[in-house]
């Protein structure tokens, strides 16, 4: 495919957040409880990109921004009801069921990261929440019990990401992968 073919969809800022966080993500969910260290940092590093995502969104380019791709519930039902008949419309940049996978993937992450300070703080009181949450069991099981949840369902978030990333890229004959790797997508689907 030539690029005349092909449109500038994902800004290189937008491919690079999108590799670290599958990176750090990968990480921090691998390490858990048996690497504490690598945990945390790649938790922080989950942290920053998740900041930066939320920045960008506000004031990044065109698909990368929310008000491209963040949708009224209805579409995103309308657009479901669609995929599921294989009738779905194709977009340049996020679908609209992309563009809620996106908004509830940033959410979870953020309760996970969030939840991950409140337990760094009450089990060894460190981290910035260090002082705000006391030294003790019960804030600590109670972090960890929220902490675990929001990682998993994240993980579950990723595997229908990942789905979905195959159903629409089989359904509009196009790569999507490729897409979020160089940035570009067909002009037109076949």
């Amino acid at each position: 495919m030539s690029p005349q073919d092909t449109v500038k969809v994902w800004d290189p800022l937008v491919r690079v957040f999108h590799w670290s966080l599958v990176l750090s993500f990968t990480l921090a969910y691998a390490s858990g409880e048996d690497w504490k260290d690598l945990h945390i940092i790649a938790g922080y590093t989950v942290g920053s990109l998740i900041a930066f995502r939320l920045l960008w969104g506000l004031v990044g380019s065109r698909h990368a921004r929310f008000s491209d791709f963040v949708y009224r519930p209805s579409t995103v039902i309308g657009y479901l009801k669609q995929l599921r008949s294989l009738h779905a419309p194709r977009y340049l940049g996020h679908n609209p069921a992309g563009g809620a996978m996106i908004v509830l993937l940033l959410f979870c992450l953020t309760a996970t990261v969030l939840t991950g300070l409140g337990l760094y703080a009450a089990d060894d009181g460190s981290g910035p929440l260090a002082g705000l949450i006391p030294l003790s069991h019960a804030w600590q099981d109670a972090f960890e019990e929220v902490h675990d949840f929001f990682a998993n369902f994240t993980l579950l978030l990723v595997f229908a990401h990942l789905a979905g990333v195959a159903v629409s890229s089989l359904l509009h004959k196009e790569n999507l992968v490729r897409a979020m790797i160089t940035g570009r997508k067909p002009r037109e689907a076949e």
